[in-house]
């Protein structure tokens, strides 16, 4: 990722058709440095989610980078949350709820450089994470209710549960493994990884994806889908 050392423009083709042009690059270092210090500002005494979305709007409207602007934009937000404790995990990303009213979001920002109306995209920065912090107390809901699900199915494998329990949380972090992975993550031989394989397929916990009689692939579907 490098800083713009020319002239940034935001939407149209050109800087004579351009929706937005932001700072001169030359002024892009000073207005990062005051953007850092606002971060750090403890006299500052408003909220950190107003802070936050202040900060983003700011951030967004410098646009330091050629590329990747709205990415980090996003990512500083959840950074900031964790670093002033509002969050414990990376856990709210508000890219899903931006991407879905990219009009409204485009919308916002630029009525606060056109007429000064901070008002408005607070209010909508706000809403983006009430809802999206709903959706991700939903989303968790639901995982907790697919693990106690799946739990009671673990007792049904008799000498291989242990395993199985075992193998159903390494799903968590990595939802799509081979017979491989699954040997390498439990220390077991490929025949008793392919045998473990093979009762979780039986038990529609994986599925296999490849169609292939070997290198075959396993999706844990019914985890991936409760974040579509």
């Amino acid at each position: 990722m490098t800083r713009d050392t020319s002239q940034n423009w935001i939407g149209g083709s050109s800087l004579n058709n351009a929706v937005f042009i932001p700072p001169h690059h030359h002024d892009v270092p000073d207005l990062m440095s005051d953007l850092e210090k606002f971060w750090h500002n403890e006299s500052i005494q408003v909220p950190d989610l107003i802070k936050i979305a202040i900060s983003h709007y700011q951030f967004e409207t410098i646009h330091p980078f050629l590329d990747g602007n709205g990415r980090i934009g996003r990512l500083l937000i959840t950074l900031y949350l964790i670093s002033c404790g509002l969050l414990n995990k990376p856990s709210l990303y508000l890219s899903d709820f931006l991407e879905q009213h990219r009009g409204s979001y485009y919308d916002a920002l630029t009525r606060v450089r056109a007429s000064n109306d901070l008002g408005h995209w607070l209010k909508f920065f706000l809403t983006a994470v009430i809802e999206t912090a709903e959706k991700g107390k939903q989303t968790f809901q639901s995982i907790l209710a697919l693990r106690n699900e799946l739990e009671s199915k673990m007792v049904t494998l008799g000498r291989r549960a242990e395993n199985a329990r075992a193998l159903l949380l390494e799903l968590y972090k990595k939802p799509v493994v081979s017979v491989n992975d699954v040997a390498g993550l439990l220390g077991l031989t490929h025949r008793a990884a392919n045998g473990l394989v093979a009762q979780f397929v039986e038990l529609g916990i994986l599925e296999e994806i490849t169609g292939y009689q070997r290198n075959r692939m396993f999706v844990f579907r019914k985890y991936l889908a409760l974040f579509g």
